[in-house]
């Protein structure tokens, strides 16, 4: 007697589950987005000329770990990175770390280059570097192969993000 072959397995549908929650979390705030799909980038600077932008329009949200196992949000444009005594001065720490892909996913409920402030499973306080302000950005959208775009000064006042310079040329 042979078996037969395995059914296929379903696609997941993470994805569109979590882009249904960056939308309703957005919508929730009265935050006007816009979710772009766009092929996998192996590079800021690539992904940027994929959304034809410049670099500095890719916002990177970072994950940033406490000592006290809480977590923040940074918003940091491309060609930019945190600057780590500028951050800490702002949120008045003498510690913070990226956490392990793992701790990220868990404080967000998103992976690493999906991850977005806007429907994240806790509302985490936001810490958005001064050069976004008044810029259109795009930033990750929850899923991979997204990108979402948005009023950075819309999103600054929706989550009552600290806007301050926390970052440094890379």
């Amino acid at each position: 007697m042979t078996s037969a072959p395995a059914a296929p397995r379903p696609e997941p549908v993470e994805g569109p589950e979590r882009l249904s929650r960056v939308r309703d979390a957005a919508a929730a705030r009265g935050l006007e987005i816009e979710i772009r799909e766009r092929p996998n980038a192996r590079s800021l600077h690539e992904a940027a000329e994929l959304l034809g932008i410049p670099a500095s329009g890719i916002v990177k949200t970072l994950v940033v770990k406490r000592s006290d196992d809480t977590y923040l949000f940074a918003l940091v444009p491309g060609g930019r990175s945190i600057s780590w005594p500028k951050l800490r001065a702002v949120v008045g720490v003498n510690k913070l770390r990226l956490p392990e892909p793992e701790l990220a996913l868990a404080a967000t409920g998103y992976e690493r280059g999906t991850i977005v402030p806007i429907g994240s499973t806790t509302d985490w306080p936001i810490y958005a570097d001064e050069s976004i302000v008044g810029q259109r950005i795009a930033m990750g959208a929850g899923a991979h192969g997204y990108s979402l775009f948005v009023d950075a000064d819309d999103l600054i006042a929706a989550y009552g993000a600290t806007v301050a310079d926390i970052s440094v040329p890379e």
